[in-house]
Order: structure tokens, then C-alpha cells, then sequence
């Protein structure tokens, strides 16, 4: 008996959406799904461009390879992928994912969006009415948490994969393998234990913190992290509030503190700019973490000296023209923080 040959799937896009951090079976449910529903996929991989942290701990080249590695070969030319970046604002994400769709699409055919309402952290999959919902019923009972968890603790890497095995496919198995012997694991493992420390010590519901956005003369200063947590990536000079302390004198106090500028109180009261806070519940992997963000602007003037101190490896001058090449180098979210002010983001990624 002959087989019958499968039936081509129908016209148009099915798009799903996730960061993919780390990609697994429930993952590739997914995707299965909209490989039946549409000739045409596209994978939504969020938080692109951004530095790594204990949530985020592969880029989004990293990412795409592990998916890819899960495609059987008639499927690869069939899948696209998009990589968006995290505003921290739904109605900016919201329009980059639907411009981002419109140009892989030409605008053409129905789009359906595939996807399972896990928790509230899915409510992003509301955010597109004028496009058809598919709901897939969750096959496998796991979450990249759990996952990550297992991958950067523990003593021996053999072991944690020999645990992940039966939750991932082949190909992504045989990734994570060739990445764990890789210098950026090393560093991850670091960092995620040391953020289970942070989160035993620092357990409060919420905490405060203030930045400090300083420009001058076309530049705006930043330091160099020291310590295990965004180790080596660029940050705003900034810290915790202390207790009796308002977030203006702290930004000051930990611009001082971090970098060693400081000048006439006045000065800095004619260069205040702007403030906002910054508040999303995932702006920091340590904990939840509100900051108040202040900017300041000192002119065309000469580049005052400074030097990094306190936890920064450095202080340095950054032009502000060379910030959209360091996105994926700045801690946390400071990118958008500094995109709020001066910008950032590339309009071609």
C-alpha cells in the first residue's frame, strides 16, 4: 500500500511569539502547530538585542540557531524569524512586532497567531485582533524556568544536560552541549548564583533605586560594572535610595560615588532635564526593582574629568552617536532607559 502524501498546509502566515530562553518540547509544540497552519512561520524572538542576564541568557543569533537546529529539512525554507526587542512599552513592542510582520509578509495573505495562555505573563497575545487566534493545548508540563535552572546549577555540566534531555529535542540538546564548554557559560553560572544568593538576602517586595543621565558636549557618561551581576557591561552611574534619602540626592550621591563628578548644586538644577520612573515588573532579573531615572544635560562644555570608583571598573565618556552599536552591552534596561533621553534604538533592528 502506497502512503498518502500529506497535504500541503494552507496559504498565509501563522506567527508565534516567545523570548525561547532556553527552547523545549512545549516550545516545539508550538511550532508544530503553526507548521500545519500556515505555509509560511514566523518566530517572534523578544528580548533581542539586549545584554545577557540570568533571564536572558542567550542572545537572539543563539536563540534562532536552537530552533533551527529542531526543523526537519522540508521546514527550513518555510520559517522566518523576527527578533524584537524589549521596550518596556507594550504599545511600542506592539508596533514593532506588526511592522516587523507587514515587511516579512508583503502584507499579503490571512495571519494567524498560535499560541497557549499559560499565565498572565501571556497576555501579549491579546495585543493583535485583527489577526486569527489559534489556542494549542500545553502538551508537555515545563517552563524554560525550570529549565534555566537546571542548566546553570549544579557542579558537574554532563549531569544537568543528562536532566534536561528528556525536555528538549536532539538538536537542542547537542547546542547547549557545545555552549556549555564556552567561556559565556562560565559566566552565567556565576551570575545566576550569585542573583539565588541576592534574592535570599534582598527579599523585600520592592526596592528603590535612582540613575543619573548626564550629557555633555555630546556624550553621556557611563560606567563599567565590576562585581558578579552584569559583570563588565555599561550602566548608568546609579544605586540603591537610602532610607531617609530622596532619588534626586541619591542619583547625585551615586553619580559622585561611581564616578567622581560632582559640581555647584546649582549647575546641576539648571542642567535637570527630565525625570521619569522606571518601573516594569522585569526591568531587573535580581528582584523588583523601581527606579527614578534623572537627566541632565550640561551643554557644549569641556568634558569634565572623572574616574570610576566605588563598584564601577570604569567611567568613560560615551558619544552619544556610538549608543545603538553598545545596545547588547548595556546592563538591564538601561537602554531604554537612555533611548527615553538621548535615544538609542536602531531603526533597522
Amino acid at each position: 500500500m502506497q502512503n498518502t502524501p500529506a497535504s500541503p498546509p494552507p496559504p498565509g502566515t501563522a506567527i508565534i511569539v516567545g523570548r525561547w530562553q532556553l527552547f523545549h518540547k512545549g516550545h516545539k509544540t508550538l511550532l508544530k502547530a503553526a507548521l500545519a497552519a500556515a505555509a509560511q512561520v514566523i518566530v517572534v524572538i523578544g528580548s533581542a538585542f539586549r545584554s545577557r542576564d540570568v533571564r536572558n541568557p542567550f542572545n537572539w543569533e543563539e536563540r534562532q540557531a536552537m530552533i533551527q537546529a529542531t526543523l526537519p529539512p522540508d521546514a527550513v525554507g518555510r520559517v522566518k524569524f523576527l527578533s524584537v526587542r524589549d521596550y518596556f512599552d507594550d504599545d511600542r513592542w506592539n508596533t514593532a512586532v506588526r511592522a516587523g510582520v507587514q515587511q516579512l509578509t508583503g502584507g499579503s495573505g490571512p495571519v494567524t497567531l498560535v499560541g497557549f495562555k499559560k499565565d498572565h505573563t501571556s497576555y501579549y497575545l491579546d495585543h493583535f485582533p485583527t489577526w486569527v487566534w489559534q489556542a494549542v493545548l500545553q502538551e508537555f508540563d515545563i517552563d524554560a524556568t525550570s529549565l534555566r535552572n537546571v542548566f546553570f546549577e549544579g557542579s558537574d555540566p554532563d549531569a544537568r544536560l543528562a536532566v534536561l534531555r528528556p525536555h528538549v529535542c536532539a538538536g537542542v540538546l547537542a547546542y547547549l552541549q557545545a555552549w556549555s564548554r564556552l567561556p559565556v557559560y562560565a559566566q552565567r553560572v556565576l551570575e545566576h548564583n550569585t542573583v539565588v544568593q541576592y534574592r535570599k538576602k534582598w527579599s523585600a517586595d520592592v526596592y528603590l533605586t535612582a540613575d543619573a543621565v548626564l550629557v555633555a558636549n555630546g556624550h553621556v557618561l557611563l560606567i563599567r560594572r565590576g562585581g558578579d551581576v552584569g559583570h563588565g557591561q555599561w550602566a548608568l552611574p546609579g544605586g540603591f535610595v537610602d532610607k531617609g534619602e530622596r532619588f534626586y540626592t541619591a542619583a547625585l550621591r551615586e553619580l559622585y560615588e561611581e564616578t567622581g563628578f560632582k559640581t555647584l548644586d546649582s549647575t546641576m538644577r539648571h542642567a535637570l532635564k527630565a525625570s521619569q520612573v522606571f518601573d516594569h515588573p522585569l526591568r531587573s532579573a535580581r528582584g523588583r526593582l523601581i527606579t527614578n531615572a534623572f537627566y541632565f544635560d550640561l551643554g557644549a562644555v569641556r568634558l569634565p574629568e572623572i574616574k570610576g570608583a566605588d563598584d564601577a571598573l570604569e567611567a568613560k565618556w560615551i558619544p552619544l552617536d556610538s549608543l545603538a552599536g553598545l545596545e547588547d552591552q548595556l546592563f538591564e534596561d538601561h537602554a531604554a532607559i537612555l533611548d527615553r533621553f538621548v535615544g538609542v534604538y536602531s531603526a533597522g533592528k
